[in-house]
């Protein structure tokens, strides 16, 4: 789903002297690389909201809305990204997936890397929390960062995330557009846990968007 060119308001979700956090809607980039496209996260926060240079500290899909955090300085990104690589951002992700998850389970599964096909330890804790015929709402909370790394970890447990495009299935894609108007990856970044730059705990939420609870009410399940 490409985001369209238009600039659009991100609503912020924390901020103070060396970070920022916006809330990303799917459909849009965090910064250019694989694609090119005219407006991306980083330039809305940079452009319009901090009117200065900005460092994405994490990344989410194109497809993935939530929690974005920015740091407003060099030596913030490196900090971030020292705690990032130590594993002290903790991030809880909901999903809608296909089948009824049962039963929680702590996934430990390697997943290659796109460039050169080596698999790199990956390891997920999924936790069920609704269910609504043949579909589950999931909690995932991922205790390492790979590249798609939720979205394929859901896939090998043959629970693939509704809209997913690449690792889900169409038919079911399609079934979900047509019939409860969801059009998009049902994927969303809810809280992301971290250490600030005064070693103060902090918790960042992002609301589930309207283009997510208004597709999941007609379906009979709620968050």
């Amino acid at each position: 789903m490409k985001q369209p060119e238009t600039r659009l308001e991100l609503p912020v979700l924390y901020r103070d002297e060396h970070m920022i956090a916006v809330s990303k809607p799917s459909g849009m980039i965090v910064h250019r690389g694989w694609d090119n496209d005219p407006i991306t996260a980083s330039d809305i926060v940079r452009d319009d909201i901090v009117h200065a240079p900005v460092f994405a500290a994490h990344r989410l899909d194109r497809a993935t809305s939530g929690v974005l955090l920015f740091a407003l300085d060099a030596d913030t990104a490196r900090s971030l990204q020292k705690q990032m690589e130590e594993g002290g951002f903790q991030k809880r992700y909901l999903a809608l997936v296909r089948g009824p998850m049962k039963e929680g389970c702590l996934l430990d599964h390697p997943i290659p890397k796109e460039k050169y096909h080596v698999r790199v330890p990956a390891v997920t804790e999924f936790i069920p929390i609704a269910h609504k015929d043949r579909w589950s709402l999931v909690e995932a909370r991922p205790k390492t960062g790979r590249l798609h790394q939720i979205r394929r970890h859901l896939k090998h447990l043959s629970h693939p995330i509704v809209g997913d495009v690449r690792y889900g299935k169409g038919d079911v894609n399609r079934f979900f557009r047509e019939t409860y108007e969801l059009n998009r990856m049902a994927l969303h970044a809810l809280e992301l846990r971290l250490r600030n730059v005064y070693d103060e705990t902090i918790t960042i939420h992002a609301p589930l968007p309207s283009d997510l609870t208004e597709p999941f009410e007609k379906l009979g399940i709620c968050y």
